[in-house]
């Protein structure tokens, strides 16, 4: 047991110090105020609200029809730039790591990005008329691999001197930089204007050209199985004290790209279609944090055995909001054998359920995220417009604490020997 720890955990601190998911990883951490922002409006402008409503969801309903372009436009926005949020913050991220000035980078970045995202329709002075669909989730590969490959290529170039214009030393060191930089900017950007032309040639872009290939892949991960196998994987990693943003690196892309696809959906008039988002992950199946813990932090009030009780008073309210760890670490959970199986299948059957609902559409999929913190019987309401998230949120949280009581119960036998011991 000893040595299947120490190897987990060697292989989670590689992947968790992996300089590309680490950037990767923040990138998606430092996106949460727009997103957030981009998911107020979204819900804002969504009022459920049906043709004979009255008084307030009326009020609500009209509001947002009189300002339906404000709220389109904030939404589009937060969510509808996500690629091009994605691979700013890699480029910003791997820069950092490099200790690298990020300033064009991030120029040679943004150009990437239009350049491989963007179809101009209609280029004339005064007027501008342009395909950009491709630069919300859709173009989420596109903007991992322009932030990537642009810090990379720029760094390797720029140790070996590509280049390199000598210049006095009285000229201005941000001059001296852009100098010396020139000859490395010039080449990404060719290559970049190349794959324009190359996939302008065939009427499409590069990002639509990877969407189509990888369509069948990334429906895939929508799938039942593929949400109940990486619910399981994350959970039980984090009994071993594997961190779930060790995984995020792979979920993080699908579930954006996912939330994104929804909020487009969602503004247009369309039920969104997938299931596996970050609202659908925060809010329906770690309730409480990794490992539903909020339904272990309630029964623990309850205990018999004095320090379970006063790990259950401590954790329950920062479950409320998300926060796991005061009862992972409290009880604790984590590599505590008693608690692996629940651990590990109480989320995954709260995938399953979900996932179910959502499918046969017992109610609505999400198109907003609010917050991480946000407790999840409001988040799941927020996050859909759909009253009956909220009535699922509650069953769930009443059969997690069903599933996990008699596990609860088995350790509170444990520490109540051990009590008694300490007390004679």
């Amino acid at each position: 047991m000893k040595n299947l720890e120490e190897k987990i955990l060697e292989i989670s601190a590689k992947l968790g110090n992996e300089v590309h998911l680490k950037a990767i990883r923040n990138t998606f951490i430092s996106m949460l105020p727009i997103m957030i922002f981009g998911g107020i409006f979204a819900v804002i402008g969504a009022a459920p609200a049906t043709e004979n409503a009255t008084g307030f969801m009326k009020a609500w309903a009209d509001f947002v029809s009189a300002n339906s372009a404000i709220f389109s436009w904030v939404s589009v926005l937060g969510l509808g730039f996500t690629s091009l949020y994605i691979a700013l913050g890699i480029t910003y991220n791997l820069c950092k790591e490099y200790k690298v000035d990020p300033l064009i980078p991030l120029f040679i970045c943004i150009f990437g990005m239009f350049m491989l995202t963007v179809k101009p329709e209609k280029l004339v002075y005064g007027t501008s008329l342009t395909d950009l669909n491709y630069l919300d989730g859709k173009g989420i590969i596109v903007g991992l691999f322009v932030g990537i490959f642009t810090v990379e290529i720029y760094r390797i170039l720029k140790q070996k001197n590509f280049g390199k214009i000598k210049l006095p030393d009285s000229v201005p060191p941000s001059l001296s930089e852009t100098f010396s930089s020139l000859a490395i900017s010039v080449l990404i950007m060719l290559f970049y204007l190349v794959l324009f032309v190359i996939f302008k040639s065939m009427n499409t872009t590069f990002a639509a050209w990877i969407a189509s290939i990888i369509a069948p892949q990334i429906k895939a991960t929508d799938s039942l199985w593929f949400i109940l196998l990486m619910t399981f994987i994350i959970n039980a990693a984090w009994f071993f004290g594997i961190h779930n943003a060790t995984f995020w690196g792979l979920m993080g892309p699908i579930m954006f790209m996912n939330l994104s696809t929804n909020a487009a959906q969602q503004a247009s008039g369309i039920a969104p279609t997938a299931i596996l988002t970050e609202s659908f992950w925060v809010y329906f199946v770690v309730i409480g944090g990794v490992g539903a813990c909020l339904s272990v932090s309630i029964l623990c009030c309850f205990s018999k055995s004095e320090m379970i009780k006063t790990v259950g008073r401590i954790s329950v309210l920062p479950a409320f909001f998300g926060i796991s760890e005061p009862a992972t670490f409290g009880l604790p959970m984590m590599l505590n054998p008693i608690f692996f199986i629940p651990c590990a299948f109480v989320p995954t059957i709260n995938a399953c359920i979900a996932y179910f609902c959502m499918n046969t559409n017992i109610i609505g999929k999400t198109y907003a995220m609010l917050s991480f913190n946000m407790p999840s019987v409001f988040g799941a309401f927020l996050s859909t417009g759909d009253v009956k998230a909220l009535l699922l949120v509650v069953a769930l949280l009443i059969l997690d604490m069903v599933l996990y009581y008699p596990f609860v119960k088995m350790y509170e036998r444990q520490q109540l020997k051990l009590e008694n011991k300490e007390s004679k």
